[in-house]
């Protein structure tokens, strides 16, 4: 069984919600289809799309959102990676935090709506993660218990740092934190492109550092911000996913740890190290070695699977390759911490088609 906790779905449905902010998906005269939000476009595609523009067969904007927009076509893939679930998230692109509280909210409801609409085709193997206006706390914490125990989201996605200005330590966001530790399901956390928040500047993020290397700060900055703020402290119930293999986390924990120790302000009241059980992380890095460090070090009970499955950086491969585990080591990390993380029944979940050798 492979349950997939990382995967994007750029859904028709809650794109041109918003006469500046979009999102867009725009075609470029380099014939390649591109997402704009506001003054920024991105300048990062996925190869298959890269390789069909080089060639001359770049989609047009309907064609490339009819794709997305049909879950066959998800499912298909699903079923050539071996695929039994994934938990779908909108792309962090879209998050909206810098957007008027007005529009973050409302685009919220729309993007639920619109998950859970298209999960719906095969709710034995689609699933999703609930999006929020992290903007508009108490805004935000109502539209998260709408979306888990109306519309049966598994968890909040959340960008790392920066939201609305606000960040994971500060007091506003304690009502999303009580939330979550109410419905006791996990925070999927996956950094966003800052630079959007740049205003007429947002366009001149050289090599789209902010997203290519500042998710990863960004993811890093949550963790850093929720134990020396103290959150784990007020919420020790609190459950933590980090994609993109933590982003810094497990390669500087001895650091982190540490350092912890010597600041003049913090507010945590254990060591770093004895916080670990509120969090998890995947396996989305891109070299043997480093996933089978971050096993080493973290503990197959607390890695999951997440492949940015169809994005950019996804490994097209099974990142479980390769790995020296034991064979239950393996099947945590594959699917049990997975349906126990977000309480899921094994049973009820489907099977990727296999297709028959002539």
């Amino acid at each position: 069984m492979l349950i997939d906790l990382h995967a994007h779905a750029p859904l028709p449905g809650y794109y041109n919600q918003h006469p500046f902010w979009g999102p867009f998906f725009e075609r470029h005269p380099d014939g390649d289809v591109k997402l704009r939000v506001g003054h920024w476009v991105l300048r990062l595609g996925s190869p298959e799309r890269k390789a069909a523009v080089r060639a001359g067969n770049g989609p047009s904007v309907e064609e490339y959102m009819a794709r997305w927009a049909d879950p066959k076509n998800r499912l298909n893939g699903m079923d050539a990676a071996g695929q039994n679930a994934q938990v779908l998230s909108v792309p962090s692109h879209c998050y909206m935090y810098w957007a008027d509280p007005e529009f973050s909210v409302r685009f919220a409801t729309k993007v639920n709506d619109i998950l859970a609409d298209y999960c719906s085709a095969a709710p034995d193997r689609l699933m999703f993660w609930a999006h929020a206006p992290l903007n508009a706390p108490h805004d935000a914490a109502k539209e998260i218990r709408r979306a888990c125990t109306e519309l049966g989201a598994k968890g909040l996605v959340a960008g790392g740092a920066n939201f609305g200005g606000l960040e994971a330590d500060s007091p506003q966001l304690d009502v999303v934190w009580k939330t979550m530790c109410d419905l006791d399901l996990p925070i999927f956390i996956h950094g966003y492109n800052q630079s959007v928040t740049w205003g007429m500047q947002a366009d001149h993020d050289k090599y789209e550092t902010t997203a290519i290397v500042g998710m990863n700060y960004d993811e890093t900055r949550f963790f850093w911000y929720l134990i020396n703020g103290g959150v784990l402290d007020r919420f020790p119930d609190l459950k933590v996913y980090i994609t993109h293999g933590g982003g810094y986390i497990p390669y500087q924990l001895g650091r982190l740890a540490q350092t912890n120790r010597n600041l003049d302000v913090k507010f945590n009241k254990k060591p770093v190290e004895e916080y670990l059980k509120n969090f998890w992380f995947d396996v989305e890095l891109h070299e043997v070695p480093m996933r089978q460090a971050l096993v080493d070090i973290i503990g197959a009970d607390r890695v999951l699977y997440g492949s940015n499955f169809g994005g950019s950086d996804a490994v097209r491969h099974d990142l479980t390759d390769g790995l020296r585990l034991s064979d239950d080591d393996l099947q945590k990390i594959r699917w049990k911490n997975a349906c126990e993380l977000l309480h899921l029944d094994p049973a009820k979940l489907g099977k990727p088609a296999v297709k028959a050798v002539a």
